[in-house]
């Protein structure tokens, strides 16, 4: 139940989302945490109602409802579009031309609603030469130069995870796009669509390193500038333990504190300044200085203090971390410890308001909502256009 929670500041925005993967469902995870009401229209071949009543695993789908919906079948398409008929705006993955192919593309769903935000998530955009072709983050962000700059000096490059390409440059950018179309339509601009490719946003997150080039402060080579490791006073060091803390010291006034509280360096090392001919030797007098006590005992020392360290935590560790913990930057819901929210709101606070549904959990209570009678939606389940 949903009513005691706070509003959020998306309360009264209604987003249909058209089942995805990774970027997309993450976009509209933002939303929901926000207020917004979203509708995922998953695959009526996913619904099992004998899990309804259960939280979904997959966190990524939480504050949402969600209606089973087989979207080759014309009743299929007469629900989504009746519940765009509703809504403020639409999420969808596909490849470009999918949802043109089943009637529900931009033109079909702006006739039924001209004031609609239809937000597209996809890798490499709704047009150029690779938008018809299959791709995963790792190759969105090769593309855009970003991948060529992670990793270690003479090493190849290093995967970011997914976290920069499908959730920086993609997911966070739709939500972005779509909050910003919404306030145009409230305006009273027309609805529109928002092309939220992860090249573009990822491209867009490397805007720094490209002025950071033109201002001769940032060379090519991976590994060997201010912030990509290169610099021994922001990189990351193995402890007594095996365990890693992570220094960022960058300007000299926090260098300074390091220094002061640690006593480096260690005899005989010396205590070279910070010229980058002196960066390899004073990344060994540092590793070899942090290799004498435990990841903890460092932080103990350092963690509360301008020397700018921090310990390496695992998956498991982060929300224990006590000023994560003071923040609750990590929730439990239903039992299940997640990340919360984000961002705060001083006056319409966030909420985790749902747990993730089951495929197909809400169908009845949403077509409800949009029109369709008991005996209606009776024959669309009878039909297989709902589950």
């Amino acid at each position: 139940m949903t009513e005691d929670l706070p509003a959020g500041p998306l309360a009264g925005v209604r987003v249909i989302e058209l089942a995805g993967i990774g970027p997309g469902p993450f976009a509209a995870m933002m939303l929901a945490d926000l207020g917004a009401d979203v509708v995922r229209v998953d695959r009526s071949t996913d619904v099992d109602p004998a899990a309804f009543g259960t939280a979904h695993p997959d966190l990524l789908n939480r504050g949402r409802r969600s209606v089973g919906v087989d979207l080759k079948s014309p009743g299929g398409r007469e629900v989504v579009l009746a519940l765009v008929a509703g809504a403020d705006a639409l999420i969808e993955g596909f490849r470009p031309g999918v949802t043109e192919r089943l009637g529900v593309g931009p033109a079909d769903c702006l006739a039924v609603n001209p004031r609609l935000v239809y937000g597209r998530m996809t890798g490499w955009g709704q047009d150029g030469p690779a938008a018809p072709y299959a791709g995963h983050d790792i190759g969105y962000v090769a593309l855009t130069g970003a991948l060529h700059g992670i990793g270690r000096a003479g090493e190849r490059p290093v995967p970011p995870m997914n976290l920069l390409g499908d959730f920086g440059g993609g997911g966070m950018m739709l939500a972005l796009g779509l909050v910003s179309a919404l306030y145009a339509v409230r305006g009273g601009a027309r609805g529109q669509v928002v092309d939220a490719a992860i090249v573009d946003g990822v491209a867009v997150l490397s805007t720094q390193i490209h002025a950071l080039r033109r201002l001769g402060m940032w060379r090519d080579e991976r590994g060997v500038n201010l912030l990509d490791g290169g610099a021994p006073f922001y990189d990351t060091y193995e402890c007594a333990d095996g365990r890693h803390l992570a220094v960022g010291a960058l300007e000299p006034r926090f260098y300074d504190e390091l220094v002061r509280r640690t006593g480096f360096p260690l005899p005989p090392d010396e205590a070279l300044d910070r010229d980058p001919a002196n960066w390899p030797a004073l990344r060994r007098s540092w590793a070899r200085l942090f290799r004498t006590r435990t990841r903890d005992e460092w932080t103990a020392l350092l963690g509360s203090s301008d020397a700018c360290v921090a310990p390496v935590l695992d998956w498991r560790e982060a929300p224990e971390h006590p000023h994560l913990a003071a923040r609750g930057t990590f929730v439990q819901r239903d039992g299940v410890t997640q990340p919360a929210p984000a961002p705060r709101f001083s006056g319409t606070p966030t909420a985790l308001r749902r747990p993730p549904p089951q495929p197909g959990e809400h169908t009845d209570e949403v077509l409800a909502e949009a029109g369709f009678d008991a005996g209606r939606v009776a024959a669309l389940r009878a039909a297989g256009a709902v589950a």
